[in-house]
């Protein structure tokens, strides 16, 4: 298709969307804002085509001229993201791609293969621009993608939401949410000098959309607690400085987005909102503060026993779950229990080596222990997301020949050898109709179900951000550089500081470029992702985990390469393996340095040590459960190795 016919294209989709807003019936207010702000958005969109194909990227009057019409495209997409990312959030990745290419596996997609997704839009133009020798052709192309997917925006699908009150509180609930995740870190504004302006316009714009849709829908009106809360935060940010780096990110969230969020949790529940959108799939509607550990949906640690609400049949799979994982019957020699790498007195992990002996202790796993604390508020489980549920992955552990070296039918035959292990399973079988016979589901449930239990804890973070408790100096000041200049926050998202982002229905892998030993020889060779999902993209990514307990839980990275905080510091603040000049042509951090000083590293170890969370860790059982085979009632609590 050549470049007349493209044009006259996408100049016909764009009056189909102008068409289709200026002859809409519904003629309320909060309708008309709606297609004001859609068509304005198009029209500067258009605007911005017209003028990259007018103009020449050598020139460097004709660049800065189209880097100021990219900022005011943005603006105009600022005062609609309110529905934007909500409504449609595949065609807005083509409206602001964060990254070229990615790949995605979501919750309610997880037994699919991951897709493809290809960005495009205002943050990838920008960031184009901004590369020497561009191609005009390329940048062009940029901007038409994003117009191609504007009509899906006036289309009856979408459109039929603004007729009743339901979509306005869950769009709500996703800004909110992003205000404190996404909106204050430049996880998709590229020129970090725009990120408070934009913030400060955002707002505006949305305040405009409250008072329409009060008008427009005054039986359920927004509060009006939560409206001069909402506009004493505009205050706030337009007193604060427009450097994002010195904005007090804090404060913006602790005083101000969290209590709103709590606030529209009462709204969403009193004005009895119901959702038909999957974006609303993770999250719960009943958790009245953003770091609420119930605020959104991870991997369920229940399993097969999801329906079991009594409390004693809960006591009673806790009791069985944790001698299973102290038992070391659970591998093929009966010498190695889940509690042998998982110390729970060492937050769930192993802090005094980078990897654990094989199973056939000649020589050491490929990757370091993770913590188990915090596992379920992840998508996709394991380094590289092989696993899509709790209870697979501790079945994969088990009869990984590396790692427990377990057979799953011998497993599944000693464990019911023990008389306590199948009483207790033959009662529970009553809980779990969709399984009618002992499986190795309800050994794995178990399992999950006991472990799961720590992840319950808050940290004097929390304690602090939810507005009871106050915290050090050093460590507010380490949050706000964490969610600026150090730029932490575009990778470890608000509320677990892991990969999942708002709205929570997906797990991120990024690649850092982890070198292979401290003095950046060589890139760790451990391929991560790419065995599960191989893409150029892939390879060597690795699901980000939470940086929750970090004061905990070293060494550091997928291969435990680093042993301190500091050294972490470091390797971020120089840019990741390609800052330290290893080859990483796929490398998804900034390969930037940060510049930070000595300070302002000591401020992030404080932050992330006030994530330590005040865990009550429990004595490990006294003895097994026996068995009718003599030779299995020699195991050891916890096993040998």
């Amino acid at each position: 298709m050549n470049r007349k016919i493209i044009l006259f294209t996408l100049v016909a989709l764009s009056t189909v969307l102008l068409l289709s807003f200026n002859n809409s019936s519904s003629t309320n207010a909060y309708t008309l804002i709606y297609y004001r702000y859609m068509n304005a958005l198009t029209g500067e969109e258009r605007d911005l085509l017209d003028l990259v194909n007018s103009s020449d990227l050598g020139n460097e009057a004709h660049v800065d001229k189209i880097s100021e019409a990219i900022r005011s495209c943005r603006n105009r997409m600022k005062a609609a993201d309110f529905w934007l990312r909500y409504l449609e959030p595949v065609s807005y990745k083509k409206i602001n791609g964060p990254l070229p290419v990615e790949w995605e596996t979501e919750v309610f997609e997880k037994f699919e293969k991951p897709y493809k997704r290809e960005g495009a839009g205002l943050t990838l133009a920008a960031q184009y621009l901004e590369e020497p020798g561009g191609n005009k052709d390329t940048l062009a192309r940029l901007i038409r993608e994003a117009i191609a997917v504007m009509p899906v925006y006036g289309a009856d699908s979408i459109t039929r939401n603004l007729k009743d009150h339901h979509h306005f509180f869950l769009c709500n609930r996703l800004f909110l949410l992003n205000l404190a995740a996404l909106y204050t870190t430049g996880f998709e504004c590229p020129d970090t000098a725009a990120i408070i302006p934009e913030l400060s316009a955002m707002l505006g714009a949305t305040d405009s959309i409250y008072k329409a849709f009060n008008e427009s829908f005054p039986e359920t009106p927004l509060t009006g607690d939560y409206l001069r809360l909402y506009r004493s935060m505009q205050v706030f940010v337009q007193q604060q400085p427009r450097a994002y780096s010195a904005f007090d990110h804090f404060t913006f969230i602790r005083d101000y987005v969290n209590p709103l969020y709590r606030i529209s949790q009462e709204m969403i529940r009193r004005y009895r909102v119901a959702s038909r959108s999957m974006v609303d799939y993770s999250l719960s509607k009943t958790a009245a503060s953003i770091f609420d550990k119930a605020v959104y949906n991870g991997s369920s640690a229940k399993g097969l026993f999801l329906r079991v609400k009594d409390t004693a049949v809960l006591n009673e799979i806790d009791r069985v779950g944790k001698l299973l994982f102290y038992d070391p019957i659970l591998s093929g020699n009966n010498l190695r229990s889940c509690a042998s790498c998982h110390k729970p007195t060492e937050y769930f992990t192993d802090i005094q080596q980078p990897a654990n002996l094989r199973f056939d202790r000649k020589g050491a796993l490929a990757r370091n222990t993770p913590s188990l604390i915090n596992a379920p508020f992840n998508h996709l489980l394991m380094l590289d997301g092989a696993h899509i549920t709790l209870q697979d992955q501790t079945l994969g552990v088990m009869t990984n020949p590396e790692e427990m070296g377990g057979d799953a039918q011998q497993l599944l035959e000693k464990v019911l050898s023990c008389a306590d292990y199948k009483k207790a399973f033959t009662r529970l079988l009553a809980y779990t109709p969709q399984e009618p016979e002992i499986t190795l589901g309800h050994i794995t449930s178990a399992i999950t179900m006991y472990y799961s239990k720590f992840s319950r804890y808050y940290a004097p973070f929390d304690e602090a951000i939810d507005g009871g408790k106050s915290l050090p100096d050093d460590a507010i000041a380490g949050f706000n550089l964490f969610m600026s200049k150090a730029q932490c926050g575009t990778c470890h998202f608000v509320p677990q500081f892991n990969g999942v982002k708002p709205p929570f229905v997906s797990s991120e892998f990024e690649v850092l470029g982890v070198p292979a030993d401290t003095a950046y020889h060589q890139l760790s060779p451990d391929q991560g992702r790419y065995k599960v999902n191989p893409a150029k993209e892939t390879l060597h990514a690795f699901r980000t985990g939470s940086i929750r307990n970090g004061g905990h839980t070293a060494p550091y990275m997928h291969n435990g390469v680093f042993r301190s905080m500091k050294e972490v510091i470091d390797f971020y603040d120089a840019g990741g393996g390609a800052g330290k000049g290893l080859k990483v042509d796929n490398q998804t951090l900034s390969a930037d340095p940060l510049h930070l000083s000595p300070k302002e590293k000591e401020d992030l170890i404080a932050f992330i040590k006030a994530l330590d969370e005040k865990i009550v860790f429990e004595q490990p059982p006294v003895r097994l459960p026996r068995s009718k085979n003599p030779a299995l009632n020699r195991r050891k609590v916890g096993g040998e190795y």
